[in-house]
């Protein structure tokens, strides 16, 4: 009787515990993170009698989940990767929009300025048509600067961004350690606080969203939490706090920071392996600073040549003059690191400065300048690693270097951005139409004597090695080349009586051709076929408001490749490109960006999903199973309180009969 009871009795509360665990998972189906939970139940020892041994029911061992840590790290491992590449899109796209096609674009715009120097060209006196020329400018000047404020705009939205990234990091963290506390106070009930470790894993899982995390288990139950590369966040039911700090150089540019008691960890984002922060930073220091230096290099550029042609040409003032700048170009930039020496005033004791000297060689980069304790200086140039050693004076890229007020000490760094800040400061600065130089410092004409079909087409300064106090000039040609029949001989002969000797040809320009030793300063092309003996006198331009001579220059600078221009290690110069095809080569340089981007999320999104779906498949809540399992319990219930029923008809009928 009494055996029954018990069984009975045991056997109910068994199927009671099991009921009570399906409800658990049937209340929790949709609650993410919850996993799937089942009783254990075990036989009892049985007992020995004479008759052998006699079952003594089930026990209820314990309350297990279903979980698997290899696909739970995977799970959230997968989808620290899918959050990084899903941010750097987002992040790309944005930038995307900055490099405008078509006729929003900056290149058109350029285009458009030195088209309408075509007017000018064929009216250079007419105010009007300076007008125009000045408002184009003025255009291509503001798209220059939307565009850098708009970059300006994103590097802030990323600094707001990480910051507030970092505080829900710190607040998981927090949270994560609290509930560390918690399961290692119950560790020594010998059973697993199944609701706390699902909480944990999903706070860890929430956490690689944002910053990718590497966990270690602990003897204790607790769960250690560590960051870039093995850097403590969470130990036990302690937990670190990450900061966001400026960086070294760049006041604007953010860094991560950990804090360690007093004191604070910098976090080198090449160890950050996945994560939106881990994105965030990427997309800082790499494709918003490439995207900054690749505008400057065109606004350097652009600028640059078109105040130096201006600068060479007379304007309309009285007496004529040198054409003044058109554009500003904002100078290179230099940033000392934080931790440079400084004098007791605050200042730096030592110092860089830089200066363009050729805009055309000027590369889309920037460049870290470090002193070691040998007193040798190394400059590197950050876009592609190239390194070499450079002293005070040194030009490379088309900027010169100058250490003052001193030498930088050992241990101290630079970075220098030649062109970071050339698009966000790009300005017309030319405000009246009469200083556009349309003239050219010379008049050629042709003798009135000629007897081929030889004019002047165009005629201007080409660089400041234009001498007038050698001029007139007079250009004779002679007899066809005895080496080439397609050739014609040529004398200059200069105000002082040099004569320079040359050959001719066909669309040739005659005054600056360095290769034969006739760089005059000067650019001479003409139309037609001269004969022996044909002259053009080349004399000092009287009537600047009828020579067009440098405005047909500014035409020209539109197929002129003086964008990006190298030195290649024998000394010569590699071609660049032109305005048009360098702005469309950014572009294509950001739309790979965010084609790459785009097929990686994809990519590592499927992945994550795929991930989760593996874990949700084993931890996860089946609704039908649980309905299925509802019911057996149930019957199994019943019929555990039929046996009690029974036992308990038994001990009636036994009372019924010892009381006769």
């Amino acid at each position: 009787m009494a055996g029954l009871l018990s069984i009975g009795a045991r056997a109910m509360l068994a199927n009671t515990a099991a009921l009570q665990t399906i409800s658990q998972n049937i209340a929790n189906a949709n609650t993410p993170g919850y996993s799937r939970q089942s009783a254990v139940l075990t036989t009892s020892p049985g007992q020995f009698t004479g008759a052998g041994f006699f079952g003594r029911g089930v026990d209820v061992t314990t309350v297990v989940r279903a979980h698997n840590d290899f696909l739970t790290n995977e799970a959230a491992n997968t989808a620290a990767i899918a959050s990084q590449d899903s941010t750097r899109m987002e992040q790309l796209q944005r930038l995307e929009k900055v490099f405008r096609p078509g006729t929003d674009g900056i290149g058109y715009s350029a285009s458009q300025f030195l088209n309408s120097m075509v007017d000018v060209t064929s009216r250079p006196n007419d105010p009007s048509a300076r007008q125009v020329a000045l408002g184009r400018a003025a255009e291509l000047s503001a798209r220059f600067t939307s565009a850098g404020a708009q970059l300006d705009q994103m590097q802030a939205g990323v600094v707001g961004d990480l910051k507030a990234r970092v505080v829900v990091i710190n607040q998981l963290a927090d949270q994560i350690a609290q509930i560390n506390g918690l399961i290692a106070k119950t560790k020594g009930t010998g059973h697993e606080p199944n609701d706390l470790l699902d909480q944990r894993e999903r706070l860890i899982s929430d956490l690689s969203s944002h910053i990718a995390v590497t966990t270690l288990p602990a003897d204790d139950g607790t769960v250690g939490v560590f960051i870039g590369g093995g850097q403590r966040l969470v130990l036990g039911n302690a937990a670190q706090q990450l900061e966001v700090g400026a960086d070294a150089y760049d006041p604007a540019k953010a860094t991560l920071n950990l804090r360690e008691g007093a004191k604070l960890r910098n976090l080198d984002a090449s160890v950050l392996t996945g994560g939106a922060v881990t994105a965030l930073l990427a997309f800082q220091n790499e494709d918003l600073t490439d995207a900054r230096n690749m505008l400057g290099q065109l606004a350097a550029s652009f600028g640059t040549r078109i105040n130096t042609q201006n600068g060479l040409g007379l304007d309309l003032s009285n007496p004529p003059g040198k054409g003044a700048a058109i554009f500003n170009v904002a100078s290179p930039r230099v940033m000392p690191a934080d931790t440079n020496q400084r004098d007791p005033s605050g200042s730096f004791v030592s110092g860089i400065s830089a200066s363009i000297v050729d805009a055309s060689l000027l590369q889309a980069s920037s460049y870290k300048l470090t002193a070691d304790s040998s007193g040798t200086y190394t400059l590197t140039r950050q876009s592609d690693g190239y390194a070499r050693t450079v002293v005070d004076g040194d030009s490379i890229d088309g900027f010169k270097l100058s250490f003052t007020p001193a030498a930088p000490l050992p241990g101290e760094s630079f970075v220098i951005e030649p062109v970071g800040a050339a698009a966000a400061n790009f300005r017309r600065v030319l405000d009246l139409p009469s200083g556009i130089a349309a003239a050219s410092p010379l008049t050629g004409s042709s003798s009135v004597n000629n007897t081929g079909t030889l004019s002047v087409d165009r005629l201007y300064a080409v660089n400041d090695k234009l001498d007038l106090t050698q001029s007139p000039i007079q250009l004779d040609f002679g007899d066809p080349d005895p080496a080439d029949a397609t050739k014609v001989q040529y004398t200059l002969t200069l105000a002082d009586g040099t004569v320079l000797n040359g050959t001719w040809s066909a669309g040739q320009p005659i005054g600056n051709e360095p290769a034969l030793g006739i760089d005059l300063g000067f650019e001479l092309r003409t139309n037609g076929v001269p004969r022996k003996n044909d002259r053009i006198t080349l004399e000092p331009t009287i009537y600047t408001g009828t020579n067009n001579g440098n405005a047909k220059a500014f035409l020209d600078i539109q197929s002129e490749t003086f964008v990006g221009r190298r030195v290649k290690p024998d000394g010569s110069i590699a071609v660049g490109s032109t305005i048009t095809d360098a702005y469309a080569s950014s572009m294509s340089e950001i739309g790979a960006r965010v084609q790459g981007a785009t097929y990686l999320s994809s990519v590592s999104t499927t992945t994550a999903n795929d991930a989760r779906t593996a874990a949700e498949a084993l931890s996860g809540v089946n609704l039908d199973e649980e309905a299925a399992r509802l019911i057996q319990y149930q019957q199994a219930y019943q019929a555990a309180a039929k046996v009690m029923q029974t036992a308990q008809t038994i001990f009636d009928e036994l009372m019924r009969v010892a009381a006769r």
